[in-house]
């Protein structure tokens, strides 16, 4: 959930709330509580990484890794046609 700021017209308080995004815009201020609270463009939104690291689930388990090498068609083997061609000699 974000944090948005939020600023009252009325006696110039300003404060950060943390609520959802489909939550309702504040109004009424916390400090003066008349009804002129108006949130501040911001940021908004933002991601937030937390924990130690990498999970075990970031990653392709080793069954998928062979069921996909499995379903991959086979290569097929290079010729050496081009390799050795023997020009005809010419008679002088």
């Amino acid at each position: 959930m974000p944090t948005y700021d939020y600023l009252c017209e009325a006696c110039g308080h300003e404060l950060e709330v943390f609520q959802g995004i489909n939550d309702e815009v504040l109004k009424k201020c916390p400090e003066c509580k008349k009804n002129k609270l108006q949130r501040q463009f911001g940021t908004g939104a933002a991601i937030v990484f937390k924990g130690s690291g990498f999970y075990q689930t970031d990653y392709r388990s080793e069954s998928y890794k062979k069921g996909q090498s499995a379903d991959k068609p086979k290569s097929e083997p290079k010729s050496d046609s081009k390799a050795k061609k023997s020009k005809p000699k010419s008679k002088d």
